[in-house]
């Protein structure tokens, strides 16, 4: 990868480490092996987990009911 930017890993670390001062952190958003950042996919576990034990959740619609609630949705 390196080769085909014209650099070498040394050179390469050294860019990253540069980066990692100027901005006083990760130079990049890490993601999570789903394309997530590490705070989207708790969120989502937290989620998922309070929805098996029943909170936060809503009781499920019918018919005109439900198609009222995915209308408002409609952008």
């Amino acid at each position: 990868m390196f080769d085909k930017l014209g650099i070498d890993m040394s050179s390469a670390v050294k860019m990253f480490l540069r980066q990692v001062i100027a901005r006083q952190g990760i130079p990049f958003r890490a993601l999570t092996e789903n394309g997530l950042t590490i705070e989207q996919e708790q969120k989502i576990l937290r989620a998922s987990d309070e929805a098996k034990r029943g909170i936060n959740v809503s009781p499920p619609l019918e018919g005109e009911a439900a198609i009222r609630y995915l209308n408002r949705f409609k952008r």
